[in-house]
């Protein structure tokens, strides 16, 4: 009997350690059914809620609907009144925004907004916001400075962009010479040559392959060589550029060698690059100069007269 009661006892525990596995195998089945089931209706809705919110937005009665309509009036009607008038200007503006890399269409118009727009509320802010008594001088003055730099915000903005990008032409514009010479001389056009090179240089220097493919679908487009070179040289903004376009256009004219032309332009520009370095690190003395007598000169003064002083100062010396 007490053998039959062992046994029995053992097949109970085993019982209910195999009803426990089960228990927990079945619940933890059922929580991944769950969470599958949940992620199933998670992505349904947020597919439904796009398609609803992109047939809300060509709903003419909502609200967002009509904030960009009303938004792309005062852009449209922008662009129009600046593109009708022959201001030089708004000339100039294009210039260089196009130097900046700036193509859109659109882009006086909103150079203009955004101005007012920026100078207007850094006013405002400074206004209500600024720790100064309302109505004194200072406050007037805080709020006209905040609204100038607003207004000349984008103008320096626009400015630094073609600072950065003719740094970075002038910088690519040898390498892309030296391309261009052994491109002539493994017999390919110039066309040919202007496409090639500017997929060898896409990866250091993203603007000025941008530049150059646009040169190229200018002549696909039907332009000659001589004014897409010309148009290009507009658009990078440095004289290397320009000088290369004469170039090219005097060598048709005269019909003397381009790749002799080339050549000698290449030399050319790896000689002003050269002389440049040379000339920063010439210049580098007088530059350090300044910061050397204002911060290295004064703690070596402090270094060695401050026992000096200490020991006078004790008694000590």
């Amino acid at each position: 009997m007490g053998a039959i009661d062992m046994f029995l006892a053992e097949g109970n525990s085993t019982m209910v350690a195999l009803l426990v596995f089960l228990a927990a195998t079945t619940l933890a089945f059922s929580i991944m059914a769950v969470v599958r089931v949940q992620g199933s209706v998670k992505r349904r809705a947020a597919t439904i809620g796009r398609v609803g919110g992109d047939a809300s937005a060509g709903n003419s009665r909502s609200l967002r609907h009509s904030s960009l309509k009303a938004a792309q009036r005062v852009i449209d009607y922008t662009t129009r009144h600046y593109n009708s008038g022959a201001a030089e200007e708004t000339k100039v503006l294009r210039r260089r925004m196009i130097m900046a890399g700036i193509y859109d269409e659109s882009a006086v118009a909103y150079f203009f907004l955004g101005r007012t727009g920026l100078a207007v509320a850094l006013a405002a802010l400074a206004y209500f916001f600024l720790p100064v008594e309302h109505g004194s001088a200072h406050h007037w003055l805080f709020a006209g400075v905040a609204g100038l730099v607003g207004y000349l915000g984008p103008s320096l903005y626009i400015d630094n962009r073609i600072k950065t990008r003719k740094l970075e032409h002038r910088a690519g514009f040898p390498d892309f010479m030296d391309l261009l010479v052994v491109c002539a001389d493994a017999g390919l056009s110039m066309e040919a040559s202007l496409d090639r090179v500017g997929r060898e240089l896409g990866v250091s220097y993203p603007s000025l392959t941008a530049n150059i493919h646009m040169a190229c679908l200018e002549i696909r487009a039907g332009r000659t060589m001589s004014e897409a070179l010309e148009h290009l040289g507009d658009r990078l903004g440095i004289d290397e550029a320009r000088s290369f376009a004469t170039l090219i256009q005097q060598s048709e004219e005269l019909g003397s060698s381009i790749t002799d032309a080339l050549r000698v332009y290449s030399d050319d520009m790896r000689h002003k690059r050269l002389s440049r370095a040379e000339e920063k690190a010439y210049s580098l003395p007088a530059k350090l100069a300044v910061p050397m007598m204002l911060c290295i000169f004064p703690v070596l003064f402090v270094v060695i007269l401050l026992p000096v002083f200490v020991r006078l100062y004790l008694g000590n010396y």
